[in-house]
């Protein structure tokens, strides 16, 4: 009784936060042929990664008719009256296939009247331009359509812009030519990425789910930590970090493992607002650990020009020093409250859960394996998909029935529409970015705003990343300020790849940043807590998210870029040390209670240790052994008395 209580509050939770898990839930005729068209969708993508790819154009295209045409059936115009479809929402799916199919229809004269815009390509393009913007709306949410609003506003108001943001202007014809029939609009590398490697992933991850890989992390995690002390707050780090490996959304990880670690905290004795906190804290930290990313990483490997297994490798790091600050933070807060674990004898043995369903976790495995052999995603992912199906056969429990494979098609194709709308849209600001030059522009406006410093730079940066992920969605935060904000960080000299990498993970923090935390709220809903002060706590928790950034742009060896083993080994071992001391010092607990005065300096500590070098490291351990003595004699002394 209480899991079916548990699972239709995290249903509601996904829906309030998540807009594009807000589906309609159609009937009868309607819901077959709605299924239909997403198996379809499906089908398409993975005909195309077997046989290959279409021409550019012609792959996006397709990509975006799907998509467009699923969105508005499946997201009604007047919501707050019912799932049920209007006439309206008939038209718009017609028009949203019918749009892109024009370009695959005419695709041999658009290729031969490049540059030149008719009367049926703009009135066609235009329909398409505004059906990208309302399907935005519908599924995105109403800041990312302000933003995009806004840039196609400057494209027109060029000449009335003052100073060095004033352009020429576009007339309508150059706008529609270059937003929808190129490949440097709509059909741009945001949605050439949606088109091949995400869909393919979020495919992937459809079907992990589909064999029940979540709740084996979990049963994992309770086995491995519950018995430590604070330890279902520990299971919800654990078990969030290995639903990260496939999940790419903060607030359905959240919701995921949130569901059942989140009472678990509070049976403990946490705090409402720790424990959803906590939760927030370790389901955004998924969009950071590799092998599977969030859907920004794939973008992020064609924008820098790399293999995504180098994205890979440049993540490993920061994300193991995110995840060891959040199990920091829940261990001293257990500690100052003494919370004790879960009795052993209560929680299932790991050795029994690996041997009856430790199988579902090969294709993670292998999909590792692929990506550091030189398969490309394409490949790897392809593979990892007919594994996972292939896997849960290996025992009659976790077997896939047939209509459980087709029903992860059409649950692929759902779960790939909030991406793919955000990339299309994306792809209208990176239109009018190139067609005006506004990017440089504004690289060069934030650069006289700091001054030419670089750490001015770094926290104006900082700062346009989470305000624009307080409402746009990872990905179209990561295309908005690595178009605008990373040339700016290039420009000094600063590493490309450390560049984007910075604007990626405030892109993410933004989730557990107050005031508009959407994974603190998501988790607040399932806690009963306050929302805000969830938020705060996420905050803490999440600390180190807030400063690696930082430390991988100044000392690039973070992210393995000319980076020796030895030079690695130092890093991470004194990160990690460094890691403790600002983790205690935020909660207020090392080996005793903290003095205001006691937890700023271990704070700095902590931060010299983080910054890679010889001399800070040696200081900061110092003072960090010097408090935990300190400390223990100050304990000692007081249970004397």
């Amino acid at each position: 009784m209480a899991d079916e209580k548990n699972e239709k509050l995290a249903k509601d939770v996904l829906k309030k936060y998540d807009k594009e898990s807000n589906a309609a839930a159609h009937k009868g005729l309607l819901a077959k042929f709605v299924s239909a068209l997403a198996i379809a969708f499906s089908v398409f993508q993975l005909y195309t990664a077997v046989f290959g790819v279409l021409d550019a154009q012609l792959q996006r295209a397709v990509h975006l008719g799907f998509g467009l045409a699923l969105v508005f059936l499946l997201f009604p115009t007047r919501r707050k009256h019912g799932p049920e479809l209007h006439i309206e929402d008939y038209i718009l799916a017609f028009l949203g296939a019918a749009a892109p199919a024009y370009i695959f229809i005419e695709y041999q004269q658009l290729v031969l009247r490049a540059g030149t815009v008719t009367t049926m390509d703009f009135a066609v393009g235009a329909v398409g331009l505004l059906l990208v913007i309302e399907a935005t709306r519908r599924v995105v949410g109403i800041p990312m359509l302000v933003v995009v609003t806004a840039f196609l506003a400057y494209a027109f108001a060029g000449p009335y812009m003052p100073g060095m943001l004033a352009h020429r202007g576009l007339t309508p014809q150059q706008l529609i030519g270059h937003l929808f029939f190129t490949t440097e609009g709509i059909f741009g590398i945001p949605l050439g990425v949606s088109s091949t490697f995400i869909f393919l992933f979020i495919l992937f991850g459809a079907y992990l789910e589909s064999t029940g890989l979540g709740r084996f992390f979990i049963d994992l995690a309770n086995a491995i930590a519950g018995w430590a002390s604070g330890g279902p707050a520990k299971v919800a780090v654990l078990s969030s970090g290995l639903m990260g490996t496939v999940s790419g959304s903060s607030v359905a990880n959240v919701v995921g493992t949130g569901s059942f670690t989140i009472p678990m905290m509070k049976k403990l004795g946490y705090d409402k607002e720790f424990a959803g906190a906590v939760e927030a804290a370790a389901s955004t930290g998924g969009q950071l650990m590799p092998p599977v990313m969030g859907a920004a990483a794939f973008l992020m490997a064609e924008f820098v020009g790399v293999p995504y297994i180098d994205i890979v490798k440049a993540a490993i790091i920061p994300a193991v020093l995110y995840f060891a600050g959040v199990w920091l933070g829940v261990h001293f807060e257990a500690k100052r409250k003494n919370l004790k674990g879960v009795p052993r004898e209560e929680l299932p043995k790991a050795s029994v859960i690996l041997k009856e369903r430790g199988h579902l976790a090969i294709p993670l495995v292998v999909i590792i394996y692929l990506l550091v052999s030189g398969y490309t995603p394409m490949r790897a992912a392809l593979f990892a998909i007919v594994l996972s199906i292939a896997a849960s056969s290996l025992r009659a429990s976790t077997r896939m029935k047939p209509m459980e494979v087709v029903k992860g098609l059409e649950n692929g194709a759902r779960n790939i529409l909030g991406v793919l709308v955000a990339c299309a849209s994306a792809g209208i600001i990176i239109g009018v970015v190139t067609k005006t030059g506004v990017g440089l522009k504004l690289a060069s406006a934030l650069l006289e705003l700091s001054g030419g410093m670089l750490l001015p730079t770094m926290f104006f940066t900082m700062i346009t990343a989470l305000l624009l992920g307080m409402g746009v969605p990872t990905t179209a935060n990561y295309v908005i300020t690595s178009t605008i904000a990373a040339p700016a960080l290039v420009q000094m000299g600063i590493p490309v790849l450390a560049a984007h990498m910075f604007v990626f993970y405030f892109g993410i923090i933004a989730d557990v940043t107050p005031p508009v935390a959407l994974a603190a709220y998501a988790g607040s809903a399932i806690s009963g807590g306050n929302p805000l002060m969830t938020g705060v706590n996420a905050s803490k928790l999440a600390i180190a998210a807030f400063i690696i950034p930082y430390v991988f742009v100044l000392n690039p060896v973070v992210l393995m870029v000319d980076a020796t083993p030895l030079a690695l080994v130092q890093t991470l071992v004194t990160a990690v040390i460094g890691m403790i001391a600002v983790s205690s010092s935020l909660i207020g607990f090392l080996a005793n209670d903290m003095r205001v005065v006691e937890r700023l300096i271990l704070f700095a500590a902590g931060i010299m240790m983080i910054i890679p070098g010889g001399v800070t490291d040696a200081a900061g351990l110092v003072i960090l052994v010097a408090c935990i003595v300190f400390q223990k004699r100050r304990k000692n002394a007081e249970a004397a008395v």
